[in-house]
Parts: structure tokens; C-alpha cells; sequence
């Protein structure tokens, strides 16, 4: 296990999003880390059949949210250096990344995680007062 202690600002992956978080906690194996800036939006749709539609079920998903605790293994949590972003910009930012990439790519995949982040973007400007 990597020498994080609680208060160290790490970044840490978690299912398809990356995130800037403080560690919390410590168990064998996994980091609790509270959640300060999202670096990259989770992807839409099912973790195991990546850019497929005909799924059972296409997972909408949300970052997680500002000082939400997360266990993450500890392979996916990296030192942080540098200035933290404000959640809510960061959020914004990455969230319109991931909208406009998915806008360019012509495929039926790009157009259900589009669907599924306009309920998304309802959700995070109604939860942190924000515009996307």
C-alpha cells in the first residue's frame, strides 16, 4: 500500500471518473477519499460492455458529489500537486468536455450517453445551483 495518511490530496479514479479528493480513511487494499474536484466525468452506459447500447441495462452516471466519501483501491489513487479547482466549475467543465466530445462522434452509442446526460444536467443545476 502507498504511504498516504489522512489529509494527503490524492487523485483517485473511481468506475470511469477522476476525481481530486483528500484521503480520509485507510483500510488493507482501499483509501477512503472525500471528493474536492472531479478531473474527468464518468462515461455513460455498462462498465463491462464499454460503447455498447444493446445492453440490459445503459447506466446513467453522475460524478460524485462535493465531500462525498468514496472507497477506492488503492492502485487508483495517485499523489495530487497543484492548485484545487472549485467543485462546481470542475463539474461544469468536464461535464461540457464529455458532452462535446460525444457530440462530434457519430455513433448510437454517443447519442443515448448524450440522452442520458441531458437528465444529468437537469439534476446537477437543480442540486449545486449551477448552469451547464
Amino acid at each position: 500500500m502507498s504511504d498516504f495518511k489522512n489529509g494527503d490530496i490524492v487523485t483517485a479514479l473511481y468506475k470511469t471518473g477522476k476525481y481530486i479528493g483528500e484521503v480520509t480513511d485507510s483500510r488493507p487494499g482501499v483509501y477512503v477519499v472525500k471528493v474536492l474536484a472531479v478531473l474527468k466525468h464518468p462515461r455513460q452506459g455498462d462498465l463491462h460492455n464499454p460503447k455498447e447500447v444493446d445492453v440490459p441495462l445503459f447506466h446513467e452516471r453522475k460524478a460524485l458529489a462535493f465531500r462525498e466519501r468514496a472507497n477506492i483501491p488503492e492502485k487508483m489513487v495517485k499523489p495530487f500537486e497543484g492548485d484545487i479547482p472549485e467543485y462546481n466549475e470542475s463539474l461544469s467543465s468536464t461535464f461540457n468536455e464529455l458532452k462535446e466530445q460525444l457530440a462530434s462522434e457519430d455513433s448510437a452509442f454517443a447519442a443515448k450517453s448524450l440522452e442520458t446526460l441531458e437528465s444529468i444536467q437537469r439534476e446537477y443545476e437543480l442540486m449545486y445551483s449551477i448552469k451547464l
